[in-house]
């Protein structure tokens, strides 16, 4: 009785396991997914004290709603402004780049953002050039 039950136990084993594997990839499909229009905002070379707000276009095109949580710049001078509403599947949506164009010389940082997408934290960056008078 117990080589039975002990063959059984065996046998049901790797289709336990399968069921596991198939029901997490099933769930990965239900997650938002950012796609970027572009991973990298350019402001060029620009004048100081010139234009500052720049805006990152973002698509959701997972299969649930894509809630960013939070966003930050690697500095005081590059201000993220996050949406408060959850992009929905399919929908877009924009994050507001505030860059302290008074700041003369070489533009090189960072923004993170922190979401329920799949992939966390991603970060982007932000670069140019800003001029003196």
């Amino acid at each position: 009785m117990k080589k039975l039950a002990f063959i059984i136990c065996m046998a049901l084993a790797p289709m336990l396991s399968f069921a596991q594997q198939a029901t997490a990839k099933t769930d990965n499909t239900l997650k938002p997914v950012m796609q970027f229009e572009k991973e990298v905002i350019d402001y060029g070379t620009i004048a100081r004290n010139s234009d500052k707000i720049r805006y990152l276009n973002i698509k959701n095109i997972g299969s649930a709603p894509l809630i960013i949580e939070s966003v930050k710049g690697s500095c005081g001078c590059t201000v993220p402004t996050k949406p408060e509403e959850p992009i929905m599947p399919g929908k877009s949506g924009q994050i507001k780049i505030s860059y302290a164009t008074d700041r003369v010389g070489r533009i090189s940082r960072s923004i993170t953002i922190i979401s329920n997408a799949t992939e966390k934290p991603k970060v982007v960056r932000v670069i140019g050039e800003v001029l003196k008078d």
